[in-house]
Parts: structure tokens; C-alpha cells; sequence
């Protein structure tokens, strides 16, 4: 291959140079893969450092500890939004929960340093769980069920999708945002491979800030209750 591109090829003195680099040289399931990750949990010390896990491990610690969160708020968040939204409405439980989602991810990101000590952890996990429930008992599940009522009919199932995409995007912005801007601020204290961040404080206050925004543009969403699809488009003739 040299021959035909009439260039001499420097791979294996590449590949030397990688194998000396001591933070690329460790195995696929070894210590310090997993450490890519900056889990919120380990912050507060509810499941252990990522660095004292294999790969497999701490995908069960955390899919544990998801799972008792899903359990716990996130579950019962959408039973309740089943239960009531058509009593409160989706404007009321939309708001409600951006204003309780705000409320609680404040009171866990300015005193942060208090919720990380040992003592204070169990009221950390019944914050943040709390968080969960009304984002499912809030904009969750009212932002899947309101594009698919307001739409003019002709255009709904399009429009609707738009809406889908939309969020899922913003969630996959806001996942890797989230591993980013939450590395510590000294460089010399962040996961591998990652620059420095505003810390997991910071972050927590900048989620709060989002909340408090979409609480702000819940106010330009109509309320859909009791309402016909068609009453919604505006596309029927009311015979007087």
C-alpha cells in the first residue's frame, strides 16, 4: 500500500505511541472504562465510585438504583397523571409539575454540598425522587398527550411527530450535556477524557433554570379538556 501512494506509512510507530500513552492502555471491562461516567449517584455516595467498579458491575448498580427511583416516583407519577388529568387537565398538571420539578431542583442544587454528606443521603434520594415524580406527573406525560390533541386534524399525526422528535432530541442534548457540564471545574479532578465542566452543583442549578423556562411556556399551551378534537382545529361550523 505504500508503494501505490508513494508515502511512507507510520502506523506501527502510531500504534507504539498509543500503547505508551497510560490513559488509553486498559482492557474493555477494566476499571477505568466505566469511569467515563459521572453518576449522580456516586456523588452522594448511594452506590460506590465508578472507579472501584467493572463495567458490568456498575451497569448493575445503577440500573438498580433506577429502578428503585422508577419504583418509587417515576411509576406512580404517571398513574397519577392517568388518574387526574382529566379532572385537572393537562394546562394545571403541565404547569404544576414544572413549577414542583423547579421547586425541588433548587432545594437540592444550592445547599448541594449539605445533601453529598453521609448523614443526609436518604433525604438527597427522596428529592430527587420527588423530582421524577412530578416530571412524570407534569410535562412527561403532557407533552406526549397534548401535540396529539391541538393540531388541525389534516396536519396532527405530522405535527405530532415533529413534537416527538423535538423531545427526544432535547433529551439526548440534555443526557450528554448533563456528563459534560457536570466534570469538576479543576481540570485535574474530571473523568478521562472529558474537559473541565461547571460541576454537578451548577448543573443542578442550570436543570432548575430550564424547569422554571418551560413552567414560563406552559402559559402558551391551550388547555384541551373536554374539548372535541375537532372543537381543538377549529374545524367545525357551530349552527346557530
Amino acid at each position: 500500500m505504500s508503494k501505490v501512494l508513494q508515502v511512507e506509512l507510520e502506523m506501527e510507530e502510531r500504534a507504539e505511541d498509543i500503547v505508551q500513552d497510560p490513559r488509553l492502555n486498559y482492557g474493555l471491562f477494566s476499571k477505568e472504562l466505566p469511569n467515563a461516567m459521572k453518576d449522580i449517584f456516586s456523588a452522594i455516595g448511594w452506590i460506590p465510585k465508578a472507579a472501584t467498579m467493572n463495567g458490568i458491575h456498575e451497569v448493575f448498580m445503577i440500573a438498580r438504583a433506577q429502578t428503585l427511583i422508577a419504583l418509587c416516583s417515576t411509576v406512580p407519577g404517571y398513574w397519577f397523571t392517568v388518574a387526574f388529568i382529566d379532572i385537572m387537565g393537562r394546562f394545571a398538571i403541565q404547569l404544576m409539575g414544572f413549577f414542583m420539578m423547579t421547586v425541588f431542583m433548587f432545594a437540592i442544587a444550592f445547599p448541594y454540598n449539605h445533601w453529598i454528606k453521609p448523614d443526609n443521603r436518604i433525604g438527597f434520594v427522596v428529592m430527587y425522587s420527588l423530582t421524577f415524580f412530578f416530571a412524570n406527573f407534569g410535562p412527561n406525560a403532557t407533552t406526549f398527550i397534548v401535540p396529539a390533541e391541538i393540531f388541525p386534524a389534516r396536519l396532527r399525526s405530522t405535527c405530532h411527530g415533529i413534537s416527538a422528535a423535538t423531545g427526544k432530541a432535547g433529551a439526548i442534548v440534555g443526557a450528554f450535556g448533563f456528563l459534560y457540564a457536570a466534570q469538576p471545574q479543576d481540570k485535574t479532578k474530571t473523568d478521562a477524557g472529558y474537559p473541565p465542566g461547571i460541576g454537578v452543583k451548577n448543573s443542578l442549578i442550570m436543570l432548575g433554570v430550564i424547569n422554571f423556562i418551560g413552567m414560563l411556556f406552559t402559559f402558551l399551551v391551550p388547555e384541551p379538556k373536554g374539548k372535541s378534537l375537532e372543537e381543538l382545529s377549529g374545524e367545525t361550523e357551530v349552527e346557530k
